[in-house]
């Protein structure tokens, strides 16, 4: 149990290294992009739209709409 102390919390966690890069953001949001198009082909509106939702929140990340800023708060 002592090894798992403190994983994913404080500056010694997980995201410490500064997050996912801008690029597997990108690819991230295309992915989810064309699963909102097959489930939204396919009439799941609902995971559509989670789908889409989850494009929307990657293609800001990547862009550096949301998140921590370099050298800001």
């Amino acid at each position: 149990m002592a090894g798992w102390a403190g994983w994913g919390a404080g500056p010694s966690g997980a995201g410490a290294a500064g997050g996912p890069s801008r690029g597997f953001l990108g690819v991230l949001a295309v992915v989810s992009a064309g699963a909102a198009a097959v489930l939204l082909r396919d009439r799941s509106h609902a995971g559509a739209l989670v789908a889409g939702g989850a494009a929307a929140y990657f293609a800001l990340r990547a862009l550096g709409a949301l998140g921590r800023r370099k050298g800001g708060r």
